[in-house]
């Protein structure tokens, strides 16, 4: 592709991506649900002004890495040790029922097929686009009712941060079993190896970032080295273990997320990344969406994928929590606080699409959801929290 050619495609997405990103924003809803739409208004689904491409592609991998990495740094490892058992019961059944729901769903429209075929793996990884949660709707709404610091508030947060990294580590196993050839133990084994050389280079690389930053706080050098790290991870991970690189950019950003200048790290790439390549990712999903082969069974598809996604947290999280001694109520304001998908979804469908494992029509179902959830969600809460029973331990 000429470099004319690039610059003008650039120019659109950028233009695009921000003032849909900003109605989106007067319109209450994430501005990553404007910039889907900018793809699809500017790409082959409406005008036809700008098409997908190698170098968009590239651009769009940084971008989805660099959003990992950022994920990782805002992870509250503290926050973490203090919810204990409960929200991280919470997360895992709150993973497993969306991935088991996904997979029915499936195979009831499209037939059950054998264990290890391509079929099976295609379900499977249906399931595993449900598990993530987007919690940053949630967390926005009890801002805004005073209720993010009460029991319930600290509950959500935490058990959707463990849930995006059990997400990650389910999608990680299903995209290493999903190759025929591959071999459990060999897979499991690689799996096992590379958390292993994680919390090894992640210590000592804590340690000497800690002493660096402590000595040159705030230099432009630190972003530069997190940066480095970054890519780094993302690369061993994918080059020498078979998994998935926006894995290895997420545990960069936990092994540096409680450095002194991790918020100043988070700043600085949200420049490169949020500025630049992240607009590129999902403006990207729409350039990729393809509605040519949106029939009746997709369409049915779609509208099941989006119940049983938004229903299978409100049932996984919410009935678990009531083994935790929350009132009713309590257990439907967790439950609902989960339900939100956004970047995780997206960048989980984006890593099938670029392994031949589903097709392009699925970002139909996928995009549907993070805009029906995005506007549900906060409607929900409100009234949830709107009423009288108090919130905390029925007793």
């Amino acid at each position: 592709m000429e470099t004319y050619k690039i610059l003008k495609d650039l120019a659109l997405i950028f233009i695009f991506a921000k003032g849909a990103g900003l109605l989106a924003r007067r319109c209450k809803a994430p501005m990553v649900v404007g910039e889907i739409i900018a793809g699809l208004v500017i790409g082959p689904c409406l005008l036809g002004w700008t098409q997908p491409s190698e170098f968009i592609g590239q651009m769009a991998e940084i971008g989805v890495i660099l959003i990992m990495f950022s994920a990782g740094l805002e992870t509250n490892l503290q926050e973490l040790k203090k919810s204990g058992f409960a929200a991280f019961l919470i997360a895992c059944v709150g993973v497993f029922v969306p991935l088991v729901g996904g997979s029915l769903l499936y195979m009831g429209i499209y037939g059950f097929s054998e264990f290890g075929t391509d079929e099976f793996f295609k379900a499977v990884f249906i399931g595993c686009i449900m598990t993530a949660t987007s919690v940053g709707i949630t967390v926005e709404v009890l801002k805004e009712m005073g209720k993010l610091k009460t029991r319930v508030g600290q509950t959500i947060l935490s058990a959707a941060i463990i849930d995006d990294v059990i997400g990650i580590i389910v999608l990680t196993f299903v995209l290493g079993f999903k190759d025929p050839d591959s071999n459990t133990l060999l897979v499991t084994g690689k799996i096992f190896l590379f958390l292993v050389l994680s919390l090894v280079v992640g210590f000592i690389v804590y340690k000497l970032f800690r002493f660096y930053d402590e000595r040159h706080t705030h230099t432009r050098r630190i972003p530069i080295i997190a940066i480095t790290l970054c890519f780094f991870m993302a690369y061993i991970a994918e080059e020498y273990f078979g998994i998935a690189d926006i894995t290895g950019a997420y545990i960069a950003g936990i092994i540096l997320c409680n450095v002194r200048d991790a918020e100043y790290i988070d700043r600085r790439v949200s420049i490169n990344g949020y500025m630049f390549f992240a607009p590129v990712f999902f403006v990207s999903i729409g350039l990729k969406t393809d509605f040519s082969n949106v029939d009746s069974s997709m369409i049915l598809f779609s509208v099941g994928f989006v119940v049983v996604a938004m229903l299978s947290k409100i049932i996984g999280c919410g009935l678990v929590s009531k083994c935790f001694k929350y009132s009713w109520i309590d257990c439907l304001k967790i439950g609902a606080g989960m339900m939100t998908r956004g970047e995780v979804a997206l960048i989980i469908t984006n890593k099938g699409l670029g392994l031949g494992i589903i097709d392009s029509s699925y970002f139909t179902a996928v995009i549907l959801l993070i805009i029906v959830s995005s506007i549900v969600t906060p409607i929900v809460l409100k009234l949830l929290f709107g009423r009288s029973e108090p919130e905390g331990v029925k007793q």
